[in-house]
């Protein structure tokens, strides 16, 4: 699958991917902070953003995907960030790749488990009416029943764009995304262990990455820190941009 990607700065190569129900553009924010030090790839990944959709949505496809992209980009190596889904997608690229690695950053997510959590959103994004949306104020207002978070609205809002005939369309595959949901939280599916550097970043008022998943984190990814990011939650690079941009910065430059 050819994936969409944005292209921003100069320096060594740092291919980003995003979150569940997000895209690229996420992170333009951290890349404009980066720009300057490293050639950032940001990546949609499939059924987001405005890469192709596919029935076919499991890590192992992601992890192909992002081997053919390294491919058409003519990489060999680069350092590779992920953030939840995309992190999940990162950690079992690593481990199935390891030689197209160079430094590893996780964010916000752990190897294990995690059973399905977002019913009220997909709820929310399957309430909204698309033969008979005229606005995006109407389709926030059909959303507000299941997702009370103004944020979390405004964010699931910019995956809402136009077709060729202008009429509102979802970037994102709600169809699959909502049928398969449980295929988010799966656990590694590579077996061994990437031995390069690895960064975890955690929000502190998240509980995505918990003590408890030491363990684990030592088992595959030996030779890794985990850091925690004050005053942020899951969605850490939105809520401390300046701290999360200073942190990528000094683990990539040491």
């Amino acid at each position: 699958m050819k994936l969409n990607y944005k292209k921003v700065g100069q320096g060594e190569p740092l291919i980003i991917l995003h979150g569940l129900f997000g895209s690229a553009d996420n992170w333009l924010s951290i890349a404009k902070e980066l720009e300057n030090d490293f050639t950032m790839i940001l990546v949609d990944q499939r059924n987001h953003g405005d890469s192709p959709h596919s029935e076919d949505w499991t890590y192992a496809a992601m992890v192909q995907d992002l081997a053919d992209l390294m491919d058409e980009l003519d990489l060999d190596k680069a350092h590779l960030m992920g953030h939840s889904m995309g992190g999940k997608t990162a950690m079992n690229f690593a481990l199935a790749h390891p030689e197209k690695v160079n430094h590893l950053i996780i964010a916000d997510i752990a190897p294990r488990y995690y059973p399905p959590h977002h019913q009220s959103i997909l709820k929310g994004l399957n309430a909204v009416d698309m033969e008979q949306l005229s606005s995006r104020k109407q389709a926030d207002d059909s959303m507000a029943e299941y997702i009370p978070e103004v944020g979390v609205r405004q964010f699931l809002l910019k995956s809402l764009g136009r077709n060729e005939e202008r009429k509102f369309v979802w970037k994102i595959n709600l169809p699959i995304l909502s049928e398969k949901i449980e295929n988010v939280g799966e656990e590694l599916q590579a077996l061994g262990s990437f031995e390069g550097k690895t960064l975890f970043m955690r929000g502190a008022n998240s509980d995505y990455i918990q003590d408890k998943d030491k363990a684990d984190l030592d088992q595959y990814f030996p030779n890794h820190k985990l850091i925690t990011i004050k005053e942020a939650g899951h969605w850490l690079h939105a809520e401390q941009p300046a701290a999360v941009s200073a942190t990528i910065k000094a683990f990539l430059n040491q």
